[in-house]
């Protein structure tokens, strides 16, 4: 397979695993570890754990939220400016973590290739 996708794959599943134990910034630690040990080049750097993690948080909080009817989501995108529309709620979710986690990739690279020079 591409590195491409073991990478979003391993982020998405690290990202899982550790969203059971950890807070909301263990997509961080997720994004980090997987550039740290499956390299990409270029802005596939940034892109693939942002998408992987906009994609985790976006269908996650979607199945949160069901479960209740998207009774809090339509209460939270009211005070929000999103007209009370719990999707773009979840969106926004989305891309808030997928902000992070491509951030903590990059943070993820550079350490490696500071690693790889010495």
């Amino acid at each position: 397979m591409n590195k491409t996708i073991i990478n979003f794959i391993a982020t998405i599943v690290l990202a899982y695993i550790l969203s059971l134990f950890l807070p909301w910034w263990s997509v961080m630690t997720a994004a980090l570890a997987t550039a740290l040990f499956i390299p990409l080049k270029k802005s596939a750097v940034f892109f693939v754990p942002f998408l992987a993690i906009v994609l985790f948080w976006a269908v996650y909080s979607y199945l949160m939220s069901s479960g209740n009817d998207f009774t809090l989501a339509k209460r939270i995108a009211v005070l929000l400016p999103l007209g009370g529309n719990p999707y773009v709620l979840m969106l926004v979710t989305g891309i808030v973590g997928g902000l992070a986690a491509g951030i903590a990739a990059i943070f993820g690279k550079q350490i490696s290739l500071i690693l790889k020079s010495k």
